[in-house]
């Protein structure tokens, strides 16, 4: 398990085995679910690492599965232990929606993070004042501190790009995301700035769908895809909605987004002429 696996991907590891263990033991999930005096909801829930866990819970499953080797309970176990164990954003709860709270996790995980950005910079990569503009058109009535205080959650997360193993990440942007003037000129001129500071970290590469190269795939919005360094999570694809937000896993959505991420990928400039062509925006602004 890598060494930045968070409870997000602990529960994911966990549900993945205990989905394993099921299926080897020939059990449903509805004669699981009648075992447990749960619904199958529940168990679904578990197996897709969606919810913590308890430890009573596991320990009825493994018994129901026919689990007795101690070596194999005690390690679901310690994962279901793990899995409860609160992330850094944590300290943000009153202002943070459960749905975007699982992708920090899955984010904070990541071994690979590919991501297509339509309108804005994307989070990563934002300084404070374009992260403080960007989230005031969205919580135009909302109090200074829920703005300071989801502000402060997204400069927090840039502390993945330097940490000690920092994920890959790839990052394709339309033009517009760097002709519209969120925060005004100056707010725009220094994220620019920091775009080619981010452009320089050996973990980052940075392109540009300029509007001369006409639609692309990706014209349909934002989207970003995750993938982890175990080998028993598959992708995941994340995309943002107002208030909620898509998390899909099935064989045939992966598919497309990554192929929809290679053709904008190959008709993006590439991570050069992306650096020569922000310098170029912000001699014009």
């Amino acid at each position: 398990m890598s060494a930045r696996a968070n409870a997000t991907v602990v529960r994911m590891l966990a549900g993945h085995q205990l989905r394993r263990l099921r299926e080897a033991a020939g059990v449903t999930p509805d004669q699981a679910a009648e075992e447990m005096r749960a619904s199958r909801a529940k168990i679904s829930r578990m197996e897709n690492g969606r919810v913590g866990f308890k430890a009573r819970d596991i320990a009825d499953l493994l018994t129901l599965y026919g689990v007795t080797a101690e070596q194999t309970r005690a390690q679901l176990l310690e994962l279901a232990r793990r899995a409860n164990t609160p992330g850094w954003w944590a300290a943000h709860s009153d202002i943070l929606p459960g749905w975007f709270e699982a992708y920090l996790g899955l984010e904070a995980a990541a071994s690979v993070i590919r991501t297509f950005e339509l309108q804005f910079v994307h989070g990563l990569f934002q300084t404070e004042d374009y992260a403080r503009a960007v989230t005031m058109l969205g919580h135009q009535a909302a109090p200074a501190w829920q703005i300071d205080s989801r502000v402060s959650l997204r400069i927090k997360r840039q502390d993945l790009l330097t940490a000690a193993d920092p994920p890959r990440v790839w990052s394709v942007m339309d033009e517009t995301a760097l002709r519209r003037p969120v925060g005004g000129r100056q707010v725009m001129r220094a994220q620019l700035h920091r775009l080619l500071e981010a452009a320089a970290l050996p973990r980052v590469s940075l392109q540009v769908v300029p509007f001369g190269h006409g639609g692309h795939a990706a014209a349909g919005g934002s989207f970003t895809i995750l993938r982890f360094a175990e080998p028993a999570l598959p992708d995941v694809v994340y995309v943002e909605h107002l208030t909620s937000a898509l998390y899909l896993e099935a064989r045939t959505d992966l598919d497309h987004y990554l192929q929809v991420m290679e053709h904008i990928s190959a008709e993006a400039l590439t991570p050069t002429a992306t650096t020569r062509f922000i310098k170029t925006i912000i001699s014009q602004t």
